[in-house]
């Protein structure tokens, strides 16, 4: 249990885990159990449940299973593990994925690595621990997680947003993880290009020109009409809600889109890295 250390660095993760703690230590009164009692009939020690219900350390799924089992919860107990896992993501992510959530269209152009909405779990893990300075394996995980989940947004109701991915070709060709890797995350793509709500396009490397040198971004465009645009660069990343910016990025896109080879002419350069790879 080395390193499992509690995300509690803003006020939504902090508001959460008290809610879950406080649920915890009632539970456990109410089953006249002591914190030791607890710690010996689910497996774990008392100074983990002491830490755990001072809000010191996240409880993992496992845990709270455990603990359901033990006291009797009927599922009460384990049913706040969604809630554990997102206060564990970073603030950014978990606002990230509300926009995505709100989202009646998702553009997105990206020259440096697959879209996070695209990527394996080893491509994103391998994403992940390029990074410098290192993330701890506790941070690379939870990154990891929350990428994963995000992606849901495949997965929701009839009303699932319209998606536009643009890639530069050096994203297909760049081995990040390693060939088989690659390999995995090419077929990814290939899948996910056929889905009828999603129009995936590669900006190929032999065009003379290219509207998107300046690096990638998102368009968000909200059930209320408004658009959000996200941007990241070294050590910031932005925010962009004023509608003349946002408008800039919406005709930049729409260029990028024009200077990509088309959906069809896209999936057959992916097959054909795939079989080269």
């Amino acid at each position: 249990m080395s390193g499992w250390e509690a995300w509690l660095g803003d006020e939504e993760a902090g508001a959460v885990m008290r809610t879950v703690v406080r649920q915890l230590k009632l539970w456990r009164e109410a089953a006249g159990l002591t914190q030791a009692e607890l710690g010996a009939a689910i497996g774990y020690g008392e100074e983990l449940v002491s830490s755990v219900e001072r809000g010191r350390r996240i409880p993992r799924p496992e845990y709270l299973d455990a603990a359901d089992r033990v006291l009797g919860a009927d599922g009460k107990i384990s049913a706040m593990k969604r809630d554990v896992a997102e206060a564990r993501y970073p603030q950014k992510v978990r606002d990230v994925k509300r926009l995505e959530t709100e989202a009646v269209e998702i553009r997105s152009y990206n020259n440096s690595v697959i879209d996070g909405l695209l990527q394996t779990e080893d491509y994103a893990r391998a994403v992940f621990g390029s990074r410098r300075p290192q993330f701890t394996d506790e941070e690379l995980e939870q990154r990891v997680a929350a990428r994963l989940d995000r992606q849901q947004i495949f997965n929701g109701p009839a009303t699932r947003p319209v998606l536009s991915f643009v890639l530069c070709e050096a994203t297909l060709r760049r081995p990040i993880g390693g060939k088989m890797v690659m390999r995995a995350q090419l077929q990814r793509l290939a899948q996910v290009a056929q889905l009828r709500n999603v129009d995936l396009q590669v900006l190929p490397l032999d065009r003379e020109e290219n509207s998107g040198l300046g690096g990638p971004f998102r368009l968000l465009r909200l059930k209320t009409g408004s658009a959000v645009g996200l941007s990241e660069v070294q050590l910031s990343a932005n925010v962009i809600t004023d509608p003349k910016e946002t408008a800039v990025l919406d005709m930049r896109h729409g260029i990028i889109r024009a200077q990509a080879l088309p959906p069809r002419e896209s999936l057959a350069l992916i097959e054909k890295v795939l079989e080269e790879s």
